[in-house]
């Protein structure tokens, strides 16, 4: 049945989508129903549109790539739709479309930025609910200019609260448990590798990691006296956010 309804549904607004692409004017907006999604005609219906974002004027190449978000209800599970389009003569084309299943709690809060540092915008949005509080998992979406295409990170949850580390052009990461890890990862083809990390528990521990995954060690010491939720911004040398 859950089935049946998500293959209306993505029918639907794809059909949608293409019928209300014809506007000329770019533009950016964000309609959001966090606490009763429910269509107009009925306040049981199986399927409801709980929250949409659309920007136009800033992702891709500004002004001729356009991405809407479409967060959805289906029974009692949600679902978030990523459609990504570039400017034709006449009209919006559609070049790729993601669906993914979300349980975050929370809205999408999209963010429209330049996570690899090649000048085009690229797009995150809040997709899962965090073991802990302080860990905000989002999905990655980086603009690939030669294909025209938006490709999805696929490891990004990994990597939660990132964003780009200009020092250096890197995505950092932060891991907030019983201590915290900062995470260096650079985007290879569709996936996040990680460099190195910098591990806050008893001992602060900063290693290395090469292609194949194996790590060296650069340091190991005792933290005495808070630090333990310290990010960081570097780690060789060892360089907390905001020196």
């Amino acid at each position: 049945m859950k089935l049946n309804f998500l293959i209306v549904l993505v029918f639907v607004i794809s059909c949608t989508a293409r019928q209300g692409d014809n506007s000329d004017k770019p533009h950016a907006s964000i309609d959001t129903v966090p606490d009763k999604p429910v269509l107009p005609h009925a306040e049981n219906s199986s399927t409801a549109i709980v929250e949409t974002f659309t920007d136009s004027l800033y992702i891709g190449e500004k002004g001729r790539s356009k991405v809407e978000l479409i967060k959805h209800r289906v029974l009692d599970d949600i679902y978030v739709i990523v459609k990504f389009y570039t400017r034709g003569a006449d009209d919006w084309l559609l070049q790729n479309t993601y669906l993914y299943e979300c349980d975050a709690m929370m809205g999408l809060y999209p963010t429209v930025a330049d996570f690899n540092n090649d000048g085009f915008n690229d797009l995150t949005f809040i997709s899962a609910t965090a073991a802990r509080g302080a860990n905000e998992i989002e999905r990655l979406f980086v603009y690939d200019d030669s294909e025209m295409s938006l490709i999805s990170i696929v490891n990004s949850q990994e990597f939660p609260n990132m964003h780009y580390n200009k020092e250096l052009d890197c995505i950092d990461a932060f891991l907030v448990y019983g201590g915290s890890s900062t995470v260096f990862a650079r985007i290879q083809g569709d996936s996040l590798k990680e460099f190195a990390r910098v591990d806050n528990d008893e001992f602060r521990t900063v290693v290395e990691i090469d292609q194949n995954g194996n790590e060296k060690l650069l340091r190991r010491d005792p933290i005495k006296s808070g630090g333990v939720y310290t990010r960081y911004i570097n780690y060789n040398p060892l360089k907390p956010y905001g020196e």
